[in-house]
């Protein structure tokens, strides 16, 4: 059994520094979009200097992704924690469920996420970002299937896979979060999401849904 030590004063401090810039950027990002908002003017807001800004988020775009690696890590965590008889597809769709169930973010129905993404789609910088991070998450879920299956060199199987499903994923999200912010309810949107990881499922072949299929104890 492992135990984790015990987080430090600095090491709580140096978070907490993290986190407040991370909430004054966000806050200026949305209020006034995030072309119009300088590292200055961050660094100001936050009451530190603009070294310490970099120091913590090295792009500006890392403060207002500065969850990316969690949400890049996510899909193929899913796989590397799956139960023993579970496939990759049922592990990620089967968490995709859950999360329009519970109308959370992963599901991009959660209450102002349409605004945050609005954010987003005015900035050519964060579009780029946002695709980057789509195949970062896709490759990391190709090299977490590798390992997981022990593919061959050019089996064509576990980038094939990983990008279906990144790409679903990906597809429901962006609706459901559009479809809010046209006016959508929350119910009917996760409904129409439900739809497609339905309709996804009734056409993928048998092969692909049992990919990966964890071995039982």
């Amino acid at each position: 059994m492992t135990s984790t030590a015990p987080e430090g004063r600095r090491e709580r401090k140096k978070r907490e520094t993290r986190r407040r810039i991370s909430d004054i950027a966000t806050g200026l990002f949305m209020a006034r979009g995030f072309d119009a908002v300088t590292i200055a003017e961050i660094a100001e807001a936050a009451d530190v200097s603009v070294n310490t800004v970099y120091n913590y988020f090295p792009a500006k775009e890392d403060l207002f992704f500065d969850r990316e690696e969690e949400m890049v890590d996510r899909a193929a965590a899913l796989v590397r924690d799956r139960a023993p008889g579970q496939s990759a597809a049922a592990a990620v769709l089967g968490r995709l469920r859950e999360d329009i169930a519970e109308q959370n973010l992963y599901a991009g129905i959660r209450d102002g996420f349409g605004e945050f993404m609005c954010v987003v789609r005015e900035s050519p910088a964060l579009v780029a970002r946002l695709m980057v991070m789509h195949h970062r998450t896709a490759n990391r879920l190709k090299d977490t299937l590798v390992a997981e299956t022990g593919a061959a060199p050019g089996d064509p199987m576990p980038e094939l896979v990983a990008y279906e499903l990144v790409n679903l994923v990906n597809l429901v999200t962006r609706g459901a979060t559009l479809s809010i912010a046209d006016g959508t309810s929350p119910e009917q949107a996760a409904r129409e999401a439900l739809a497609k990881v339905d309709a996804f499922e009734s056409f993928v072949t048998g092969e692909f849904l049992n990919y990966a299929t964890k071995p039982g104890r």
